[in-house]
């Protein structure tokens, strides 16, 4: 299997940053990152490249990094509650997403992206106080608690509560249709 070596002239997925010089199967380079201009083969010409594009990068993480302590500021000042409709006991209906909070963050003058909020469980399916991890920037992260309420007042259910006579029977009922022969 060939391996070809390529500088990256831009951020690409898994790969690295700009600047970044990367073994990778010679088809990928060869087919994709050549062609669409986010890599240049590593040649003797392109080694001044190199240190331009890094030069480049330091300066861009320089001002993400600061753009995020910015947003961070603006975050410790935030506090966002969701008012949701649910049913009989406070049982939701929907949920609460990684979307929704990127939304209300940007109502309140704070522009994320929804791939930048991470909740636990990819969504909040229940009443009450939750936690969403915002990804501000590779080194800077942020616990946002946001609370989550019913807009129309909960109503519970009585519980009926059977008879242990009852539960036997339905037990004796469930066997007997397992006992019967099949034709």
């Amino acid at each position: 299997m060939a391996l070809s070596e390529v500088l990256l002239l831009k951020p690409v997925g898994s790969l690295g940053s700009e600047g970044d010089q990367v073994k990778v199967r010679a088809g990928y380079a060869r087919n994709f990152l050549l062609p669409q201009g986010l890599a240049l083969p590593v040649s003797r010409a392109n080694r001044k490249h190199i240190e331009a594009l890094q030069k480049a990068r330091a300066a861009r993480e320089a001002k993400e990094l600061e753009a995020a302590q910015g947003v961070l500021g603006q975050l410790a000042s935030v506090t966002l509650v969701f008012a949701v409709k649910t049913g009989d006991g406070g049982k939701m209906f929907g949920a609460v997403t990684a979307a929704e909070v990127a939304t209300k963050l940007a109502e309140e003058g704070i522009a994320l992206e929804r791939k930048q909020v991470h909740l636990p469980h990819g969504s909040v399916k229940g009443l009450g106080k939750h936690v969403a991890h915002i990804k501000l920037h590779s080194t800077i992260t942020h616990e946002l608690e946001f609370e989550v309420v019913s807009e129309n007042p909960i109503v519970v259910a009585p519980v009926e509560e059977e008879s242990a006579d009852a539960d036997d029977e339905k037990r004796s009922k469930r066997r007997e249709y397992k006992r019967r022969p099949k034709n």
